[in-house]
């Protein structure tokens, strides 16, 4: 290993490793439900999924994601409460990110190391080994297109980062009693994250260039052959950008609904609604995920623990 890969890994955290055995597997999994369960205050994992997908079988489909003005935090709880996302316009376009050029986030922070999926990272997504290359962000950004993937993979992605240098430019409303920390989405056209659902409340913010985003909800994960990557984690191999129904045929069932995000666009995405993104243009997105019950389910005092 290169002196400058030795010391990008220093900067990055580090890689998760594979369990050796089932047996290390299963622990680490029940260890990571309880850590989970306890950090977002809930009895169970497990009930809280039951519980964001039985709540979505009481609303309606949608066909199209609103677009609302931005709202305060009471507004935004009485909204969110229904378990339906929605796009918000007139508050990221005022970070003072989003006024930065990639050019200018290059002279500015080109010495910040990042970690870019490489390979065909789309079709093992959430893979734990999955291929990763460390560099600096202005190598990242000098990348030519095509220089250092293969025929029928996509470009590389910086996704899913912690870049902490840039958390001061950014302006998060406080919509959530606990969030996770910021993490960054940087890439050229074709990069993309596929199917998949998170069990927290998300908001996706949107800063430079377009993505477009297909959302599923919850329940409709029967239709959608789902594997788990973690407790609060589910991937799928349909996708509704190129639907293969001889292969997935009870995907016919499901009921995507299709958002272009715009720069200074933040779009919240309940716990649980599937999601597929990718960039139409070079982008930068961040997203932030709550900790907490999910906002839908605030008055199921049983799923709260004691």
């Amino acid at each position: 290993m290169s002196g400058k890969a030795v010391e990008l890994k220093g900067q990055l955290p580090p890689l998760p490793t594979l369990a050796s055995t089932p047996e290390e597997a299963a622990a680490r999994k029940l260890a990571q439900e309880e850590r989970d369960a306890a950090v977002r205050g809930v009895v169970s994992i497990g009930a809280m999924r039951e519980a964001v997908k039985r709540h979505a079988r009481s609303l309606p489909l949608l066909t199209e994601i609103p677009r609302i003005k931005r709202l305060d935090a009471q507004g935004f709880a009485a909204r969110a409460a229904q378990g339906l996302p929605f796009l918000m316009t007139g508050l990221v376009e005022r970070w003072p990110l989003c006024s930065l050029t990639p050019r200018d986030l290059r002279e500015r922070h080109g010495a910040m190391p990042v970690r870019a999926r490489v390979g065909d990272y789309i079709r093992q997504p959430f893979r734990a080994n999955r291929p990763m290359r460390d560099m600096l962000l202005a190598e990242y950004l000098d990348l030519e297109p095509g220089r250092i993937h293969g025929p029928g993979e996509p470009p590389p992605y910086v996704g899913n980062m912690e870049l902490r240098e840039l958390n001061r430019l950014c302006h998060w409303p406080a919509y959530f009693g606990k969030m996770g920390p910021p993490r960054y989405w940087l890439g050229p056209v074709g990069t993309m994250t596929p199917l998949h659902c998170d069990f927290d409340d998300n908001l996706f913010a949107q800063i430079w260039g377009a993505k477009r985003i297909f959302l599923v909800p919850p329940h409709h994960d029967a239709f959608l052959y789902p594997n788990e990557a973690n407790p609060v984690l589910f991937g799928s191999p349909f996708d509704p950008e190129q639907p293969d129904f001889d292969a997935y045929p009870l995907a016919r069932q499901a009921r995507p609904v299709e958002v272009i995000v715009k720069p200074g666009d933040l779009l919240y995405v309940p716990a649980g609604w599937y999601h597929q993104v990718r960039a139409l243009e070079f982008s930068l997105s961040s997203n932030r995920w709550a900790r907490g019950l999910p906002l839908a389910l605030q008055n199921d005092l049983a799923l709260r623990r004691p």
